[in-house]
């Protein structure tokens, strides 16, 4: 562990969280760091675009992959009619923008508007053929990348892998309020003293 952390794990102690846990946590966010800064490229995403030989960017299947809702992404049960503001729900997109991407898609031929079989009044969203096609093929090139880097694991790495994963997903959502509550008079003083700092430099 570099000395520079040496500080920052004697600054936790006094707040009550153990070194170990801290060199622990300074370890898992490099390798999180390195894995959002990949993941924000959008590295697979563009190769599977490129590799097919899809006309599409990035924004484009997303909403296409949002209107077809697989399982592993938006739950066991998605609604039975997806309609724009779905789609912007789904990937937490302003409507207005989930508006026009879903409009070029029509244009283009990969998903079409219909009326709801439950409401007259609301217009749903579908795949076309075409469009379901390529979200499919897509899917298919993802998971033949990713099912073949973890053909390599045991099944106890995996085991282990995914409940741990989908557990500290949850902090992003929920655990990082909660902390942030336990430790606000901390997070105060922190403040105080940045401020401090930064008006002696």
């Amino acid at each position: 562990m570099a000395e520079r952390d040496d500080r920052l794990i004697e600054d936790m102690e006094t707040a009550g969280i153990p070194a170990e846990t801290t060199r622990a946590a300074l370890a898992f966010d490099a390798v999180l760091q390195r894995w959002r800064r990949r993941v924000r490229k959008r590295e697979l995403g563009h190769r599977a675009l490129s590799e097919l030989g899809l006309p599409l960017d990035l924004a484009q299947l997303d909403v296409m992959i949002a209107i077809w809702a697989p399982s592993n992404e938006f739950g066991d049960e998605p609604e039975d009619e997806t309609m724009v503001s779905t789609v912007a729900a789904r990937l937490n997109i302003d409507p207005s923008r989930a508006s026009r991407i879903v409009s070029d898609l029509i244009t283009r031929g990969f998903a079409a508007r219909a009326a709801s079989q439950t409401d007259a009044r609301r217009t749903v969203v579908a795949l076309t053929p075409r469009g379901l096609a390529i979200v499919e093929a897509v899917r298919r090139y993802k998971f033949l990348l990713l099912g073949g880097f973890l053909s390599d694991w045991s099944a106890e790495e995996i085991d282990t892998l995914l409940p741990l994963l989908d557990r500290f997903s949850h902090w992003a959502e929920t655990g990082a309020d909660e902390t942030e509550a336990g430790m606000r008079a901390r997070i105060g003083s922190l403040r105080d003293d940045l401020a401090r700092r930064l008006s002696e430099l």
